[in-house]
């Protein structure tokens, strides 16, 4: 009879606790050290353009994103003598353990995925992901940030061709507006 009545008085310990148990959230997830590579972006950039013999001028702002775990950026600017915006959200992905990355801009109706890593050697993240080429077909598309100082950023992109090989699309040079 003891041992029922102690098999009872747990079983209604369980029942008491686990709606208690049940509603409480999960951790929150913490920004780690990739997160505050990241923050290297933040503020307000001029940007300089440059695609073949083109050149135009642009602004580029980031701000801190949700939970210190994303940076979302705001581009402005010109392409082809025409208006040009685009927003980017930007994160790192622990589980992947990469570098994540969402972009939308007024030139495209899909957005483009792309993933990749950070060699701290050359102070490049390069990242990786499929979008619309200029025949309109699904391309590779190959990104490349690279910290020239504090200051100081240089992004190019380039496609891969049909034979496999990079070809250059544009660069752009970051200045920060202090």
């Amino acid at each position: 009879m003891t041992s029922l009545r102690l098999c009872l008085a747990g079983v209604a310990a369980l029942v008491l606790l686990a709606p208690a148990t049940a509603q409480q959230p999960p951790p929150s997830p913490k920004p780690g050290p990739e997160n505050e590579l990241l923050k290297q972006f933040l503020g307000t950039w001029d940007c300089t353009v440059k695609m073949g013999p083109m050149q135009s001028k642009g602004k580029a702002v980031y701000k801190d994103g949700p939970g210190g775990l994303w940076i979302l950026s705001n581009f402005t600017g010109e392409f082809a003598g025409q208006p040009f915006s685009g927003h980017g959200i930007d994160g790192y992905d622990p589980a992947k353990k990469k570098y994540v990355s969402v972009w939308i801009d007024s030139m495209d109706t899909a957005p483009m995925l792309s993933e990749g890593t950070y060699d701290k050697a050359t102070k490049t993240l390069t990242m990786q992901g499929e979008a619309k080429g200029p025949d309109g077909k699904p391309a590779t598309h190959i990104m490349k940030t690279q910290w020239k100082d504090k200051d100081t950023l240089l992004f190019s992109m380039s496609m891969k061709g049909p034979d496999g090989k990079e070809q250059p699309v544009m660069t752009i040079d970051y200045k920060r507006v202090k």
